[in-house]
């Protein structure tokens, strides 16, 4: 027995063509298979849906009726399988989640995906910003930069280069408090500490050597890196912090790196995207322009 949607694609094809014969050729089968589906189709409507003589068929106005949400329904199925051709006005659309660390977020994708909503007005964006690891699976998240391991075979992953953590301060606050040259005496001076939202815990401060610094006399706490480097570049406190907010600053004078022997390895910095098939053009637009724009 045909499936049900073989059999209106027999009667659509019978319908257009107003004749049993022309149907079976345009669909390469016998004339009797379109009579079988006819006759099931019959069968399964409860109505006749052709007038049949010796020398003609007929639709009636119940198949007509029929024959008319056939078409539509079909084309709709169609369309469901067709691969997306889209024309120049609304190849760049759609959304796209993006998903990044709070403060390289606001200082280094924000700008770009600016710059990309003026380019292609179609694109639309939802941003997570946080310090904290996105869940990728449950955010539905498009593309992510992280830093720092990304060991996930779920991912397609691009390196974009390395992220150094300086431990800097202000040349007032060093003038006042002293320049350290130790970790102990790092940990006599007022410091930040960034909270770990997810464990409730305080992130240690890391060096070469795999040492850490407990930060727990930290004098500043906060869950947002970006505070963190404001309090630091505010001249009330000293802290580590990621080069990619601090290392203008450093250029010109405004911070002063201390303790730069003592610096830990750099960390990697990583664009993903989920694998889920083919990727759509705006995706494949952004994940190539932020490696562009982000790569060392």
């Amino acid at each position: 027995m045909l499936n049900r949607l073989e059999m209106l694609r027999i009667f659509c094809a019978a319908a257009n063509t107003g004749s049993f014969k022309d149907a079976a050729v345009r669909l390469g089968i016998s004339p009797q298979a379109v009579t079988r589906a006819i006759q099931e189709l019959e069968r399964l409507q409860g109505e006749m849906l052709f007038h049949r003589n010796t020398r003609q068929v007929r639709i009636t106005s119940f198949g007509e009726a029929l024959a008319e949400r056939a078409r539509a329904s079909l084309r709709e199925l169609d369309g469901l399988f067709e691969g997306h051709s889209p024309g120049p006005a609304d190849e760049m659309s759609g959304l796209v989640r993006l998903a990044a660390p709070s403060a390289l977020g606001r200082n280094r994708l924000l700008p770009l995906v600016e710059k990309l909503a003026r380019e292609h007005p179609g694109l639309r964006f939802d941003l997570r910003l946080t310090d904290q690891r996105a869940d990728v699976v449950g955010e539905k998240i498009d593309i992510g930069i992280r830093v720092g391991a990304l060991r996930d075979n779920r991912f397609v992953v691009r390196r974009l280069g390395k992220t150094r953590f300086h431990v800097v301060a202000t040349p007032r606050f060093l003038r006042q408090h002293g320049r350290p040259s130790t970790i102990q005496e790092l940990q006599a001076l007022p410091c930040t500490a960034m909270l770990d939202r997810g464990t409730g815990r305080l992130w240690p401060w890391m060096f070469s050597g795999d040492r850490q610094m407990n930060a727990e006399q930290a004098r500043f706490q906060c869950d947002d890196s970006e505070a963190e480097y404001r309090l630091v570049r505010d001249g009330v406190a000293i802290g580590q912090i990621a080069g990619f907010l601090c290392e203008e600053d450093i250029a010109a004078a405004r911070l002063v790196a201390v303790m730069t022997d003592h610096e830990p390895e750099p960390w990697d910095m990583y664009l993903y995207r989920p694998q889920r098939g083919p990727v759509p053009p705006r995706l494949r637009l952004v994940f190539d322009r932020l490696v562009q724009e982000l790569s060392d």
